[in-house]
């Protein structure tokens, strides 16, 4: 793909085919389709696939956050439906081998009992919408045909965009039909690629990869086995860890029947993918004999590495997803932050589509994703170097029927859940991020959100915190309540907040009031008497009355008031695990 350098645009300039242009149909393009299309934004996706084509089985994990905006976009209940059988344990369990001794488990809810089991490190979250185990090759086709049923989608199956130039208005992008090698000419207003890690809208602006290049490399095996599941000792689970002197790897159960993910983590003096024998490692992984038989349906090898884009943005043309950032998919929030990366740029464009926003309010996307996205990137590298270490330190007489043994699984398998507890129950990755140095984010420097951890963290209405979750005396979620713009909640009786809402209103931006002071539920951490939320669910003013000038705060809403020293600042906030 090419990029041609911007001309001047002229009043001549061709109307829209289209208001966003989207390059990649995978679940963080079909998930910035969905929400612009709710926001009345056309838009056009680009898919190199065909229609239905399978994606490759990546993803096994949509976390808390993510379906709280699917909740959102009104797909929450399909996905759940989705993944799994209703009672298939989502357990992750540690093993000497998948069919050997038992070293620990991190209990996780079944679908069934997602939202009624409340005894697990997984189940305390503030949530309306606890995480769901579903792999890729499920969720994608969901979504796929959620997406393609809105009235604002337009969705080109087996197309290339093959070159593109942007004028001060507008994005021109040459697509062409990989069936017949014809070409189309579509002009948008905005361009986002969601392309996938070698993408080629991030090399056609000239955005860099920035990090480490290797961390590890997994041989990754798609696989058959219609008798695996009857070898298994006690309890199933969703993923299985395999630990023993001969091979250390990974299984996830797929479709809870016959088909597994087997990752195979190689040795760091291991390059060569070929050089390795899949067949002996994935049976010494599984804990079988040569006599044991399965069906290699596919061969998905993958590089750990920690990628950073240098920018997410040329004027018009954005990258997000992989497109902008790769890390070892620990934690599961690999697809999860491409898909937070689209539903933060959705709404800011919109806001330009429909009018009301400053050109500048788009920069709050690189200015909040980007810091973000180092933090994510940064914690799996280190929890990919701690299980590096683990592995390669696994005592020869772990598998030992003796009390030496049994001690040493125990010490192991101790090790393995304090370790790997926060990735699987991730709630600080989820719920205490917060977006600092924003420039539509009215920040009190003296007022900082807390730190959090990788599992851990502190709910918090400072803004740029997520709004913590509660239900309202209705039923509904706070989140449900939300309108699709800023929403001003007022927690106390009497507090006038009309002059804010009508001065918002002349000026177009969208707002309503919420009034929550009488909600018996409503948490501690809604001491102001009015905060303003945006459609991220994240705050972005709070206070115990409106400023004295509320035409300053609209100004910052809409973009409109130029980053100061104050809030450029870009600490990380994220807690010494």
């Amino acid at each position: 793909m090419t990029a041609v350098p911007m001309p001047e645009s002229s009043a001549d300039s061709p109307p829209f085919d289209t208001d966003v242009l989207i390059v990649g149909a995978g679940p963080v393009g079909l998930t910035l389709a969905m929400d612009l299309a709710g926001r009345g934004v056309r838009v056009t996706v680009a898919e190199l696939r065909a229609w239905l084509e399978p994606p490759s089985v990546k993803c096994n994990h949509v976390s808390a956050r993510t379906m709280e905006r699917f909740r959102q976009l009104g797909v929450a209940d399909k996905l759940r439906r989705g993944g799994l059988p209703d009672t298939h344990p989502n357990d992750v369990v540690f093993r000497t081998a998948m069919t050997g001794h038992e070293l620990t488990r991190i209990p996780i809810p079944n679908r069934l009992e997602r939202f009624v089991d409340n005894g697990g490190p997984d189940t305390w979250w503030p949530t309306p919408e606890p995480p769901h185990r579903i792999n890729q090759i499920y969720l994608e086709p969901i979504l796929l045909e959620h997406a393609a049923a809105l009235p604002n989608v337009t969705l080109h199956n087996r197309t290339r965009v093959t070159a593109f130039e942007q004028d001060a208005e507008g994005v021109r992008a040459t697509l062409q039909s990989l069936d017949d090698g014809s070409e189309r000419t579509v002009r948008a207003r905005y361009l986002v690629g969601c392309d996938g890690g070698s993408s080629s809208v991030r090399k056609a602006i000239g955005a860099q990869f920035e990090g480490t290049a290797v961390i590890q490399q997994v041989q990754s095996t798609f696989i058959r086995a219609r008798d695996l599941l009857s070898r298994l000792p006690g309890k199933p689970a969703w993923c299985y860890y395999a630990v023993n002197p001969r091979r250390c790897g990974t299984v996830f159960a797929i479709d809870g029947h016959e088909t597994w993910l087997v990752h195979n983590h190689l040795h760091p003096h291991e390059t060569d993918f070929d050089a390795v024998d899949r067949d002996q490692s994935i049976r010494h992984i599984l804990g079988v004999g040569a006599d044991f038989e399965y069906e290699v349906i596919s061969k998905e090898d993958w590089v750990g590495r920690r990628l950073v884009a240098n920018r997410f943005r040329d004027r018009r043309v954005f990258i997000a997803g992989d497109a902008a950032h790769l890390w070892v998919p620990y934690a599961g929030y690999g697809m999860n932050a491409g898909i937070a990366d689209a539903l933060n740029l959705s709404w800011l464009l919109a806001a330009q589509v429909q009018g009301w926003a400053d050109p500048a309010m788009l920069d709050a996307y690189e200015a909040e994703r980007q810091p973000i996205t180092e933090q994510v990137s940064r914690f799996a590298m280190d929890h990919a170097q701690k299980m590096i270490r683990a592995r390669s330190a696994v005592p020869p007489n772990i598998e030992a029927d003796d009390d030496a043994g049994r001690a040493e699984r125990a010490r192991i398998g101790e090790e393995a859940y304090r370790l790997n507890v926060q990735q699987f129950c991730c709630a600080g990755l989820n719920f205490g991020y917060y977006y600092q140095g924003s420039p539509i984010i009215a920040a009190d420097p003296d007022d900082a959100p807390p730190p959090y951890a990788m599992g851990d963290f502190t709910p918090s209405t400072a803004p740029g915190c997520r709004a913590p979750h509660f239900w309202l005396a209705d039923g509904r979620s706070l989140y449900d309540a939300l309108g699709p713009g800023y929403t001003l909640l007022c927690t106390r009786p009497g507090v006038d907040a009309r002059a804010l809402l009508a001065a918002a209103d002349a000026a177009g931006i969208p707002m309503q009031g919420l009034d929550i002071a009488d909600e018996a539920a409503r948490p501690p951490e809604y001491r102001h008497a009015l905060l303003l939320v945006r459609p991220d669910q994240h705050v972005v003013w709070r206070g115990e009355k409106l400023p004295g000038d509320v035409q300053v705060l609209l100004a910052q809403l809409r973009g409109a008031t130029p980053r100061t020293t104050a809030n450029t600042g870009q600490h990380s906030g994220l807690a010494t695990a």
